[in-house]
């Protein structure tokens, strides 16, 4: 694989939005060819055989059944707020009706 160019770079942090010195731009290309070349390395090893993993070890969701339980009314829970109507938490308007 060939190396990063600092052009290239610098296009990548265009695209990310990321304002990168001289320095940082020359830095990254080394770091980011390191890790495309780890990369490369890690799709070398990767058989056809050997289904694709999101985690290396088997993972089950633990869940409970849902259950009616009794909870806090509308009055209760509005009781500590800063301010409500008509049962509901009452916020400032941050968006115009337009």
């Amino acid at each position: 694989m060939s190396a990063l160019t600092r052009d290239e770079v610098a296009h990548l942090a265009m695209l990310a939005r990321i304002d990168l010195s001289d320095a940082e731009l020359d830095r990254m290309a080394g770091e980011l060819a390191v890790i495309l070349e780890s990369v490369a390395q890690v799709g070398q090893v990767a058989a056809e055989d050997i289904p694709p993993t999101s985690h290396p070890l088997p993972l089950t969701n633990v869940t409970r059944p849902d259950e009616v339980r009794p909870s806090l009314g509308a009055e209760a829970v509005l009781a500590g707020a800063p301010a409500a109507e008509q049962q509901r938490f009452a916020v400032p308007r941050i968006l115009d009706e337009d």
